[in-house]
């Protein structure tokens, strides 16, 4: 059975969800109260629907309760973003990712009971500036306050050395996660795994230890 997800508010992020599910067989449901939008992703979406999403009558009749997850990704209207949050709480939904737009909507979206909180032009714009910054970072993706995952491409200083003489964890706080290596990826590395350079190490870590992991082994 496919799993079902609903998403309110088909804009450029709340679109390109909506295409990214269904491109990956899911069942989605589009809500949008502009109707070139609904009609633009009729075709896209299992179903579509333009509809007001903070009138919890229209969501009962669409048995929003029945979808497993909900994404509100309801664009400048703090408001109708805060009361359909709310709304599908009430109502038992299982999980509700929302998009927020600045620290004080995602403060209220967490008190109100959001289950995750995405940051779609911020986490883009950390992105973008690690790799500006840094000429061995390919991707980061912030997993909390405290750690993240980075892409780091391995520089000449790596190179024939295993991840035990490197001593990452120990030394750098750092957790090898995989080795990608032209089309092979190595999931959980052993210590004796030899790096060669422009290997792609995945790494998880504080900001701070996996600064100093790039400073010393990866230039």
């Amino acid at each position: 059975m496919k799993r079902q997800y609903a998403v309110i508010g088909l804009g450029r992020f709340g679109g390109s969800i909506c295409r990214a599910l269904s491109e990956q067989g899911m069942e989605v449901l589009g809500i949008d109260m502009d109707e070139d939008r609904v009609n633009e992703y009729s075709s896209i979406a299992t179903h579509t629907v333009i509809a007001d999403s903070t009138d919890e009558g229209v969501l009962k009749n669409l048995g929003i309760r029945n979808f497993e997850h909900v994404i509100v990704a309801i664009g400048e209207n703090l408001q109708s973003s805060i009361l359909t949050t709310l709304i599908l709480k009430d109502m038992g939904v299982s999980k509700i990712t929302v998009k927020a737009q600045n620290d004080y909507h995602e403060r209220v979206l967490l008190k109100i009971g959001a289950d995750r909180i995405i940051h779609p032009e911020r986490d883009m714009g950390i992105r973008i500036a690690h790799q500006v910054v840094s000429k061995n970072v390919l991707d980061y993706l912030e997993l909390s306050d405290e750690y993240s995952i980075v892409e780091m491409a391995a520089g000449e200083k790596m190179s024939g050395k295993s991840l035990q003489e490197m001593n990452i964890r120990a030394k750098y706080g750092c957790n090898v996660v995989a080795v990608k290596r032209s089309h092979e990826v190595i999931v959980s590395p052993h210590a004796d795994q030899k790096v060669e350079e422009g290997d792609v190490l995945i790494v998880i870590g504080g900001e701070k230890d996996i600064s100093r992991l790039e400073k010393d082994l990866m230039a």
